[in-house]
């Protein structure tokens, strides 16, 4: 669990069972006026699914401060020649009172408001390969106290559905997935809890159609 001056985050990790490796791998970082978070599964799973989850981590590190579309387009670069891997990459806009997604392939994201209001983000299809492709970007609104659950495969639709998601604390979200599922996990599992603590003075975001 960790405590950001805006931004509370809890991580559940586990490999598919019989594995070392994890092919997911993931990056988060609060700075004054903005938070980034993103998770890249690997192709396959195991030693060569870690090694193309964490270049793009890599990637993203040393371009924190770009933007989501740049973001996105520069770890697909990286990635020319390797196994591929699916991406989702969320930035908080502390400043404008906004959030921005994108995702390729099967990283998923859902929002829950502080009236427990679910919206799930529907990812591209496809995967990060090295070859030039356009990316879906959406804005919308921040809200105070709004939870963002970023996910892997491992997590099902139907698990989705349950009642916990709606727990207002991060890590109990997290700690309740650990003790249902941890044990049934059929392929690589990430499940990244956020909530967004500070105050929203600006929305002025608008969805990109």
């Amino acid at each position: 669990m960790n405590y950001g001056q805006h931004v509370e985050v809890s991580i559940f990790q586990k490999p598919k069972q019989g594995n070392f490796y994890c092919g997911d791998s993931y990056y988060y970082k609060e700075f004054p006026d903005r938070f980034i978070c993103a998770l890249a599964d690997g192709l396959g799973s195991g030693e060569y699914a870690q090694e193309s989850s964490q270049i793009v981590m890599d990637v993203i590190e040393a371009n924190e401060h770009a933007s989501v579309n740049e973001i996105m387009k520069k770890s697909n670069q990286k990635l020319l020649g390797k196994r591929g891997a699916v991406l989702g990459v969320l930035q908080l806009d502390f400043v404008s009172g906004s959030y921005t997604y994108s995702s390729i392939g099967n990283i998923g994201l859902m929002t829950v408001t502080a009236d427990a209001i679910k919206k799930r983000n529907i990812p591209q299809v496809g995967y990060l390969s090295g070859y030039h492709r356009p990316f879906k970007v959406m804005t919308d609104d921040l809200e105070e106290d709004m939870v963002f659950i970023m996910f892997s495969d491992g997590v099902t639709a139907k698990e989705l559905t349950t009642p916990y998601f709606l727990h207002k604390e991060v890590q109990r979200i997290t700690e309740t997935y650990d003790s249902l599922y941890q044990h049934k996990l059929d392929d690589d599992t990430t499940l990244i809890a956020m909530k967004y603590t500070g105050s929203v003075k600006n929305n002025t975001a608008k969805r990109l159609k």
